[in-house]
């Protein structure tokens, strides 16, 4: 593992409803902010490339 600090995205609002990542050697971790103790996602990095490129593309809709 890369490190143990959980990140925010820059726009997510105060509402609490949003989602942390973790950068890892092997790939990407994701849990819900609300719930730090709870489940996470793990996504390799070619994996992760995808989930990326997704969500760009579904943000130019």
């Amino acid at each position: 593992m890369l490190g143990t600090q959980w990140t925010k995205s820059s726009h997510s609002g105060h509402a609490g409803a949003c989602v942390e990542a973790r950068l890892r050697t092997d790939g990407v971790e994701v849990r819900d902010s609300k719930d730090v103790h709870g489940p996470t996602l793990f996504a390799g990095s070619g994996e992760w490339a995808g989930i990326i490129a997704a969500a760009k593309r579904e943000g130019r809709r």
